[in-house]
């Protein structure tokens, strides 16, 4: 009880360092993300009392401390949205992010509120602490700063006109500023952004995907002909002046020519410098697409159809027409990246950061549990900091000596196994690495029976290896379906990140079959019924694959879901409508042909019948 306790409070601590170490937040959410980052983290001092104190904690706080787990999840989740994620979606569905920041600061509000903090043993300025927090929570709940009008007004003029029509270049400054969109760094990190999200809806974001698209593509055009040396070193340069002070970087004479679509990366927008062809047959820059690639992405970005390999083709003729077209236009051909690609690894790390490496390496093969566990959770907080930790890591050869830890009896030393492998699996190139050294039967224990962190992570890292199509086929082999179905049910506090994985692998055929045996239908309707609306998405989302045979799409019409699916469709995510609308074409459908067949069964007995009573009648007669 102690342990779990102990496990407990130190994942609520780990929660908020994590949400601490995200920052730099959208314009359009800045000040309440800001203000939401810095109320968590006051809440340290009271989870760092708890973990000292030898009291027993009463049983309804530790039931709120689950669910201000739960909340806690749900904020990092909703602030790392809004640090990482695309600026002009923040500001075109606004009100859809403050609808979300409201739920989770509702469901904050009321974790803390259930909290008996007088029958917990921490000092009274830290009780006093929580409760400004708390008292700040509820003021928050139905209060939110008004948005910047302007900005999005702007967004929508721009959206608005024509492709060919000359855009006001004084609306495309703003835009630029505001969005902090002015330097090649910033766009690019705004393009991948919007393509995640439809790697993220399963390739279908709907016609917002589209308009954002477009919006990025003006903005870029203006950006990039307001300033044509943004390639160059200094290119981090803000955008010049409106007006005043002489010319601005491009002569206001002689503008930049509009780079042909058919020559920008899909993925960046910009010109491309060294176009390769992938096995889709679509092109992209190479360093686009292998950015793609190490994210662990299986797909073409933009027909998200399934990459047969991940081999790069380069597109001598293409690059060919990019050149003939730049010297046409007074353009200097782009320079290609040099062939010869230094080693990661090697310039990223000296000979000692080495050793200190190989030397926790070793440490992990020990026959001292205790030197297991200190170097177990030394690899787990250096695999958690740089994507060049991680590659050096695996590069070393930890991962088969990881999961040989994953069936330790120590739930310390496992719980921090499953974690580095976790955080190893953020680089893409990992996911692989993992998934053949058989780590995933281990992966599936510790979700079984692991402490309440090691199967959180367990199954977090489940759902990082699913992102890589091929690997959903071992997941689901491994018997991994069944606990994750386990998951949902109520009280396990695991349900979100069951059904995230589960809406993974359905998409898959044997993933599919899997979930269909497993009988989980009427769970799945009931979410969609009473879930929190990301689970009410991802349980459509499940039942579209199912229902794609029609001995689901009759179950789940026995269960009574239509009027579940016709409030998601009308009050769900965005993802969620789209879902819930197929599902109700689909049993629309499905009844449509049922009453049919019905009909047509009644009529043939009726023309049965009526062909049987003049014999009958004859017979008598006779």
């Amino acid at each position: 009880m102690e342990e779990e306790k102990g496990a407990l409070v130190q994942s609520l601590i780990d929660a908020v360092n994590q949400i601490a170490s995200i920052d730099d937040y959208s314009c359009a959410v800045k000040k309440e993300y800001c203000n939401l980052a810095r109320r968590l983290k006051m809440l340290t001092s009271m989870f760092e009392e708890i973990r000292e104190s030898t009291e027993q904690i009463p049983e309804e706080t530790v039931k709120a401390l689950v669910s201000l787990k739960e909340a806690l999840a749900s904020a990092k989740e909703l602030l790392r949205f809004g640090s990482e994620g695309s600026k002009i979606y923040m500001v075109l569905e606004r009100e859809q992010i403050m609808h979300k920041f409201h739920e989770v600061t509702t469901l904050l509000e009321q974790a803390l509120s259930r909290i008996s903090y007088e029958n917990l043993d921490i000092l009274d300025e830290v009780k006093e602490q929580v409760e400004l927090v708390l008292a700040q929570f509820r003021r928050a709940k139905g209060r939110v700063d008004a948005p910047d009008v302007e900005l999005y007004d702007d967004l929508l003029s721009l959206y608005n006109k024509s492709n060919d029509a000359t855009a006001d270049p004084d609306i495309l400054r703003r835009l630029a500023e505001k969005l902090q969109l002015v330097g090649i760094a910033e766009l690019t990190q705004e393009s991948l952004a919007l393509h995640e999200m439809v790697y993220m809806s399963g390739g279908d974001p709907g016609a917002i995907f589209e308009k954002m698209s477009n919006l990025l593509k003006k903005i870029k055009d203006f950006v990039q002909t307001e300033n044509p040396n943004l390639d160059a070193p200094a290119r981090e340069k803000n955008l010049p002046p409106s007006s005043g002070s002489g010319q601005t970087i491009a002569d206001r004479n002689h503008k930049t020519p509009v780079i042909p679509d058919d020559f920008r990366c899909p993925i960046s927008l910009e010109l491309m410098k060294d176009p390769v062809i992938v096995s889709t047959g679509q092109t992209y820059e190479r360093s686009c697409m292998e950015k793609w690639l190490e994210q662990g992405h299986g797909t073409c970005p933009k027909t998200q159809q399934t990459l047969s390999n991940t081999s790069l083709t380069p597109n001598y003729a293409l690059r060919s027409l990019i050149d003939q077209w730049c010297e046409a236009n007074g353009i200097e051909p782009p320079k290609r990246p040099s062939s010869s690609r230094p080693s990661k690894t090697k310039s990223a790390f000296s000979p000692a950061e080495r050793d200190t490496i190989e030397i926790l390496l070793r440490k992990l093969t020990s026959s001292n549990p205790e030197d297991q566990r200190m170097a177990a959770g030394e690899i787990r907080l250096l695999a958690k900091r740089n994507a060049d930790n991680r590659v050096a890591i695996a590069e070393a050869g930890a991962i088969p000596l990881l999961v040989c830890l994953l069936s330790t009896p120590d739930s310390r030393t496992q719980e921090h196994a499953v974690t580095a492998l976790l955080n190893l699996s953020i680089c893409g190139v990992n996911r692989g690495r993992i998934v053949f050294s058989g780590a995933v039967p281990g992966i599936v224990q510790v979700l079984k029976k692991g402490s309440m962190e090691a199967r959180e992570n367990a199954a977090a890292t489940l759902f990082s290896l699913s992102i890589v199509d091929e690997n959903k086929v071992a997941i689901g082999a491994s018997g991994a379906i069944p606990p994750l179905v386990t998951l949902l049910k109520p009280g396990s506090g695991m349900v979100d990140e069951a059904l995230a994985i589960l809406a993974i692998l359905a998409s898959h055929p044997e993933g599919k079959s899997a979930i269909g045996t497993a009988k989980v239908t009427h769970v799945l309707v009931d979410f969609i019924g009473n879930g929190s609306p990301r689970n009410k998405e991802n349980a459509a989302a499940i039942l579209v694959h199912l229902c794609a045979e029609d001995q689901h799409l009759a179950e789940v019409e026995g269960l009574g879901v239509m009027g579940h699916l016709v409030d998601l469709a009308q009050n769900g995510t965005e993802r969620g409508k789209r879902k819930a609308a197929q599902l109700l074409q689909w049993l629309s459908r499905f009844v449509e042909q049922q009453k049919q067949a019905e009909a047509e069964a009644q009529q043939s007995l009726s023309q049965a019948q009526q062909m049987v009573s003049p014999s009958v009648a004859n017979a008598v007669d006779s």
